[in-house]
């Protein structure tokens, strides 16, 4: 990378520093301040141009923030939840996906195609912005597990779908002979690479114990088992959700003992500074986009996107109600209005064949709700924690002892 090309990487994470110090002062979320930020510095003369691609999510920033976000999964809490969040993510996500198709092909007119593929791109939440807002926030455990387990999964789901649909505009036959084996083999070869990856990385790890060469080591796993399955036609989501995953439950036993508290601060500075540029390129991206040529479209998908996402949230708690995996009215309306979009939506927007008609429309629908998800959603969901008391309780401050 070129001295250029390091300038505006360069203001950006400086930008983000001083939105994290000024975010955590006023009490605001810090994905939206990243997002106004970079609003606002698209909008300044001869501001820096990073553009966002579909190569620069999948290839550099999302493979990080999905294998971190799945480290630091607890793996006895992310399986005791696993059959709520399997059907949220799943069924959930083909119930979203087809509210928001039918009524994008009957309202605004798209081709079945084009309003299938935006359906199941928007459908799934995002986990670069859910697990985000959530862990700044300090919900309660189990609702942050839920939401963000969940949001890690319906990504997979939606990757798969979107390939499917993807591989049909681009003239392949939509049978069940061919769609299924393409289904199965993005899941569980997604599934096979990241447990193939994160055990032979173990294996590495088990026969050092220099930190810098365990953290260097989870590094290759991230990025290995992301952009390995994807080369594969598998799942990148699903593959380094499994490699995280598994790294960080028997981590313990591989990792030195120096190296474990290394190895997890590591990734959250990696995640940090991935976060920091994913929302501030988002807002830059938004500002460069010609919205005065969107029409009606965003404001019907925006309404879509929220009733697709209460038609699945709802109905899947309620079969629920009498099992183990039960959730309170609290935990419902906070996973519902809690499903931000982001960084993937757009990625896979970018990525929509061009055989598609609407494919331009897609794009610009997909950043007009990306950016309605994180500035409405993201900067009520602060009022809606404290509103449902949600949030984590602080130990009472014990009072100063009398000078003697």
């Amino acid at each position: 990378m070129t001295g250029v090309a390091l300038v505006p990487i360069g203001v950006l994470l400086l930008v983000a520093c001083l939105i994290a110090m000024l975010s955590r002062r006023l009490g605001l979320p810090y994905i939206v301040g990243l997002v106004v930020a970079g609003f606002l510095i698209a909008l300044l003369p001869n501001s820096p141009e990073v553009p966002l691609s579909r190569d620069l999510i999948f290839n550099v920033l999302l493979p990080p923030l999905v294998f971190e976000a799945a480290l630091q999964l607890e793996w006895k809490r992310f399986r005791a939840e696993l059959p709520l969040t399997l059907a949220l993510a799943f069924l959930g996500v083909a119930i979203a996906a087809a509210v928001v198709t039918v009524g994008m092909h009957s309202i605004v007119g798209w081709t079945w195609i084009g309003a299938a593929l935006f359906g199941v791109l928007i459908a799934a939440t995002d986990p670069v912005s859910v697990i985000a807002a959530f862990r700044e926030m300090g919900c309660l455990p189990r609702v942050s597990m839920i939401v963000e387990s969940e949001s890690l999964l319906n990504d997979g789901a939606a990757a798969v779908g979107f390939a499917v649909l993807s591989a049909i505009a681009l003239g392949g036959s939509p049978t069940a002979a061919n769609v299924l084996p393409e289904f199965l083999w993005s899941l569980g070869g997604g599934l096979l690479i990241g447990l193939a990856v994160s055990w032979a990385v173990l294996m590495a790890v088990g026969r050092t114990d220099d930190p810098l060469v365990e953290i260097t080591l989870t590094t290759i796993a991230a990025y290995a088992s992301f952009l390995l399955a994807e080369h594969l036609h598998g799942s990148g989501i699903i593959s380094a959700l499994t490699a995280g995953l598994v790294i960080g439950s028997a981590g313990t036993r591989f990792l030195s003992r120096s190296g474990r508290d290394r190895v997890h601060w590591a990734w959250e500075y990696f995640a940090f500074l991935a976060n920091s540029l994913v929302f501030i390129l988002i807002g830059m991206n938004v500002a460069g986009q010609p919205l005065q040529s969107l029409g009606p479209a965003g404001g019907v998908a925006i309404m879509l996107v929220v009733a697709g996402r209460g038609l699945s949230v709802y109905p899947i708690s309620a079969a629920f109600r009498w099992s183990r995996w039960r959730m309170k009215a609290s935990f419902q309306h906070t996973l519902f209005w809690g499903g931000l979009r982001g960084a993937l939506a757009l990625a896979l927007a970018l990525a929509v064949p061009v055989t598609v008609p609407e494919r331009g429309a897609i794009i610009l629908t997909a950043f007009v709700v990306v950016a309605f998800s994180i500035l409405i959603q993201g900067l009520t969901m602060p009022w809606l924690i404290k509103r449902l008391e949600l949030g984590r309780k602080q130990p009472p401050v014990a009072p100063l002892a009398p000078a003697p």
